[in-house]
């Protein structure tokens, strides 16, 4: 299967559009009919419908196969032409929304004071997003962070080398605003939850999918859906009466309109990892250093 073919049809696939998978690459709409037609000859299948342009059953599935495909290929040629030592005077860093703390801006802060001439550049992302741009070099570190099991590991996309470090883990609660029923119980069991109303902002707080796996077949419908990553906008929602929301029990104390439950069941942490895939030099080591032995 031709890499270049492949990276053509996933164009194509996420615009739904010819001409606009033309204009992203720099060939010709010709030169991209062609690549998506050799690839339906090469695999014997088709693909892609053209009018309207959309994914066909074959299609969908070779795009689950494309996307980590063309990644891992990126993170290995980023990998293999890394220069020796890389410059010290720009730090890029990525973080997922509840990873930038107040701690992991205190240590930047700190580097800057000690490395005046060392820029930095912050990215927050989903955590997929920062482990992607991590192997392809995009980003130098990321701190990332989610909730699972006690004895668990973040879920990581095999993209690339990867070391990931815990640096922080933290009991969940549920989080409703003051005067709900719930207020001033000890805990509660996730499961008695699962009828009740609940936000649905899978980059700013549990993904209710991850809920939903947690406790079996329990539907835990979602009353409002939340697409950005803006923790403030999550608890103005909570605050609000919109649901009820999963978070570490810290970020209850954000904000005096919310109060909190611990969860007696599942025994779920959320745990902040630092992630890297090269051995940190000069600035770069002096902050990853700081990050770890802090606190």
């Amino acid at each position: 299967m031709d890499v270049h073919l492949l990276r053509t049809f996933v164009a194509v696939a996420q615009r739904s559009s010819f001409s606009d998978a033309a204009r992203e690459l720099g060939y010709t709409q010709s030169a991209v009919s062609q690549h998506v037609a050799s690839l339906e000859n090469d695999l014997g299948v088709a693909l892609l419908t053209r009018r309207p342009v959309s994914l066909t059953p074959a299609g969908a599935r070779l795009l689950e196969h494309a996307r980590p495909l063309l990644l891992r290929m990126e993170a290995a040629r980023v990998d293999v032409s890394r220069p020796v030592t890389s410059p010290a005077d720009h730090l890029h860093w990525g973080a997922s929304p509840l990873a930038v703390t107040s701690r992991l801006l205190e240590i930047l802060a700190r580097l800057r004071q000690d490395h005046p001439g060392t820029r930095i550049t912050l990215r927050v992302l989903e955590r997929a997003a920062v482990a992607a741009q991590i192997v392809t070099g995009v980003l130098d570190f990321g701190v990332i962070e989610g909730v699972v099991a006690s004895n668990d590991p973040l879920q990581l996309p095999d993209i690339g080398p990867l070391k990931a470090t815990v640096v922080h883990e933290e009991e969940v609660a549920v989080l409703l605003p003051a005067g709900h029923p719930l207020e001033g119980r000890g805990h509660v069991h996730l499961a008695d939850l699962s009828d009740a109303q609940w936000i649905d902002a899978p980059e700013a707080a549990t993904p209710l999918t991850h809920l939903r796996n947690v406790c079996g077949s329990h539907p835990f419908p979602g009353a409002f859906s939340y697409e950005g990553m803006d923790v403030q906008t999550v608890l103005e929602l909570a605050a609000a009466g919109h649901g009820l929301v999963v978070l570490p029990q810290s970020v209850a104390a954000r904000d005096p309109r919310i109060t909190s439950v611990a969860l007696a069941s599942p025994k779920l942490v959320h745990r902040t990892e630092l992630l890297y895939s090269h051995t940190p030099q000069g600035p770069a080591e002096v902050l990853v250093k700081a990050f770890l032995g802090d606190g």
